[in-house]
């Protein structure tokens, strides 16, 4: 995320501190057990938004790729946000104990620690978000909750925290996809707006 957008993003915040910036509660109607290295492994498509407290509102789609090498679970993560900005981000999660993790990712401070809490699974970590003319911005704490939908699909939903009061939330469904999917999504995503503009007139005609 750039620093202008960033800064756009999360101005105000701070007039508009609201509760604390506790760990969301498991979502209602999730169904079995969510299982980080069974339920991210391979390609997904998750749509998602992030809410800030200030009304800002920001949609985004991640295109995701996991792997496991049976200690370490790796996570590519490939957001393209509505307004047209993309990002890559890289999570590597190291299992240290049955159902504990510490992880690391590109622009997290120190280590995320992630731990199973009965069927759903929970991920905390410290951003640093990029502030002006390069220099540091605000650290944001997230707390995350992942669990499955009853359609196989998997929600995470996070509580965004400053200085421990709640600023932003973050939620997005996650749906794995199998290799003709994936292949045709990668391949609409790469080709350029005015092939996509075209085909959604194609579509319009009659």
């Amino acid at each position: 995320m750039s620093a202008a957008r960033a800064s756009a993003l999360l101005a105000g915040l701070s007039a508009l501190l609201v509760g604390c910036a506790t760990a969301p509660t498991a979502p209602r109607g999730a169904v079995g057990i969510f299982v980080l290295e069974r339920d991210l492994l391979g390609e997904s498509l998750a749509r998602g938004e992030f809410r800030a407290l200030n009304g800002v509102r920001r949609g985004f789609t991640v295109r995701m790729a996991g792997s496991f090498d049976g200690r370490v679970f790796t996570l590519v993560e490939d957001f393209v946000f509505d307004d047209g900005e993309r990002d890559r981000k890289t999570w590597r999660l190291t299992r240290v104990a049955p159902g504990r993790y510490i992880g690391a990712r590109e622009d997290v401070v120190g280590e995320a620690i992630g731990r199973q809490d009965g069927d759903v699974f929970r991920l905390e970590y410290d951003i640093r978000m990029p502030g002006r003319d390069g220099r540091p911005g605000m650290r944001l704490r997230f707390r995350d909750v992942m669990a499955r939908l009853p359609d196989g699909s998997v929600v995470n939903r996070a509580n965004v925290g400053w200085w421990g009061l709640r600023v932003a939330r973050v939620e997005l469904v996650i749906t794995k996809q199998d290799e003709d999917e994936a292949a045709a999504d990668a391949a609409r995503a790469e080709r350029p707006v005015s092939y996509a503009a075209a085909d959604a007139e194609g579509a319009a005609k009659p």
